[in-house]
């Protein structure tokens, strides 16, 4: 066991000595010593409920002949740190869970770990780690919120978000404003649709390192502590049988993701993600794979923001495995890797039957053709941008219109509120990514504000920065290089029209390319406004978007 090097020989005594401090027995350290690391906290919804979920996992642990052990993960709640300087402190977070979870795991030598993860940047954050630590480990999510409802229908964050758009146009009454408020997070659980939280936790299923459920099973069934125990359970036998992350995590694996991930129509933050967590496990996700898979691979499913239906109704309709079943049926799927079950794909997959083709349309009659996502490129974006492509309007596919452009987020909403922004407009935001923001920060608000307003078939909004899942409309992102290393996007003048056609995969501003090396010749770039603490050293680190906004290590090659 790897555990021995601190609960075997007489080296060892200091060890055990601190494990005695514990109240650890003799018998407690004859057993595999199970990490599990717990996100639990006060101020996530979808955390709150996490120790119910360890619990759970330490009692399917110790059934199994384990010793579990738990320590801590920090979350953020990207929608309390949304449109303030908090969202700074969101992204930046993945590195800090997976280098903390590292230096646990491998400073008390766990023999393996259950990842007790929910909300945005906590799961790929320990699926960094996992890839890092590669010893046996599972995953098993906290679950998703069940759907609000308003006015009798179904609601979730994103149409919180838009009713304080629809309010700033006049469009309902304050009270009505705070019905939505009372009503659209009814339950713990990460947000309802099929945001960054809830398309992390099912791709963490389509990676092979969850069990069925572990993205869709609502936090407040009781199947989930069922599944937490599963997960306890199962751990041992991963143990057992030595089958690590790597072993799951392939290439192959991560393409069978990038698959489900189109058709599901999962958050654009999953470029940022898959090519991060693919890092780590020493594999090269190039962006140009993303479109080659979305050319192939059908849309089945429209959950919110794209469409009227939330992930319990996902979950209902057979989850993650029957949408892979339905793939597997056009041969899109390795179904030969390796999961966390100790089966494989294939097996995992058979027979999980769509029971609801409203939901996960059948693989004949798919949304579209292509996946929920598209990589653009041109010369207003010469590496990749991203947009949720399920997620646009059909008359927003094509558009071509006037750059509004601005250097933050908080001067774009003031805009967009005060009536300063009209149809046709292109929205550009930038100096908000990786290096600029620093942190890449989500532009939720703006967008949700144009559809508020009504005007989301007919603005489009383009940025360095991100978006959230809850985001819909032509709202692109990830636009690389960012501004502040003076990508073309710092160089796009008021009024410069700018063409956006995604079914061709283009973006690009009309300018001519003299014009543009005249502006680039000109350009300066601006003074950090941060300079100190983690997010300085974060922003002289951080990789492009396109590379999965990655800390990379400096050259040591000189020292």
């Amino acid at each position: 066991m790897k555990s021995d090097a601190v609960k075997k020989g007489s080296q060892a005594a200091p060890h055990r000595s601190l494990l005695n401090a514990l109240g650890m027995t003799p018998e407690e350290m004859k057993k595999p010593m199970v990490g599990i690391v717990s996100s639990y906290n006060e101020i996530v919804p979808g955390h709150m409920n996490l120790d119910k979920i360890v619990e759970a996992v330490k009692l399917g642990v110790a059934m199994a002949g384990g010793t579990p052990v738990v320590f801590p993960a920090i979350a953020v709640c990207d929608g309390i740190a949304m449109g303030h300087v908090g969202m700074k402190y969101s992204l930046v977070t993945r590195d800090l869970i997976a280098d903390s979870t590292e230096c646990m795991a491998l400073a008390h030598q766990f023999d393996a770990l259950v990842m007790v993860p929910n909300c945005d940047k906590n799961v790929p954050g320990l699926l960094m780690a996992a890839a890092r630590v590669n010893v046996p480990t599972v995953f098993v999510s906290g679950g998703p919120m069940l759907a609000g409802h308003v006015n009798g229908k179904k609601r979730s964050l994103s149409s919180m978000f838009e009713a304080v758009g629809a309010y700033a146009a006049g469009k309902i009454t304050e009270e009505e404003l705070t019905e939505y408020e009372n009503k659209v997070c009814p339950t713990c659980g990460s947000c309802s649709g099929m945001y960054t939280a809830n398309s992390m936790n099912c791709l963490t299923e389509a990676l092979g390192m969850g069990l069925r459920g572990n993205g869709t099973i609502p936090a407040v069934y009781s199947e989930r502590i069922k599944l937490a125990k599963h997960a306890g359970m199962k751990v041992m036998e991963m143990y057992e049988k030595n089958i690590r992350p790597r072993d799951i995590m392939t290439e192959k694996a991560f393409l069978n993701a990038l698959t489900v991930d189109m058709a599901l129509g999962c958050s654009t933050n999953s470029m940022l993600h898959l090519p991060a967590i693919a890092h780590e496990a020493g594999i090269d996700l190039n962006m140009d794979l993303i479109n080659e898979i979305s050319a192939r691979t059908p849309n089945l499913c429209h959950l919110a923001p794209a469409g009227p239906t939330y992930i319990e109704e996902l979950n209902e309709a057979g989850g993650v495995y029957a949408v892979m079943n339905e793939l597997s049926k056009k041969g899109l799927l390795n179904l030969a890797c390796m999961t966390v079950t100790g089966k494989t794909v294939g097996e995992n997959i058979q027979g999980c039957v769509n029971k609801n083709p409203e939901v996960i349309r059948p693989v004949e009659n798919p949304y579209s053709k292509t996946g929920g996502i598209a990589i653009l490129k041109g010369n207003l974006a010469p590496d990749s941008a991203v947009v949720k492509r399920s997620a646009v309007a059909p008359e927003m596919l094509k558009h071509e219109g006037p750059a509004r452009v601005f250097d933050c987020e908080e001067d774009a909403v003031a805009a967009i509120k005060g009536g300063k922004i009209v149809a046709g407009d292109v929205v550009v935001i930038r100096y908000e990514g990786p290096k600029g923001g620093p942190g890449m920060r989500e532009m939720l608000n703006p967008t949700s504000v144009i559809a508020g307003m009504g005007l989301g078939s007919e603005v489009a909004l383009i940025t360095d920065g991100r978006f959230s899942g809850a985001s819909r409309g032509a709202s692109i992102g990830h636009v690389c290089p960012e501004a502040a290393t003076g990508g073309p996007i710092a160089l796009v003048e008021e009024g410069d029209i700018i063409l956006i056609d995604i079914n061709n995969n283009r973006l690009d501003v009309k300018v001519s390319d003299e014009e543009m090396a005249a502006r680039k010749a000109k350009w300066q770039p601006r003074v950090p406004e941060v300079t100190t603490g983690y997010l300085a050293r974060y922003a002289a680190m951080a990789a492009p978007a396109s590379k999965g906004a990655i800390l990379e290590v400096p050259d040591t090659k000189n020292f």
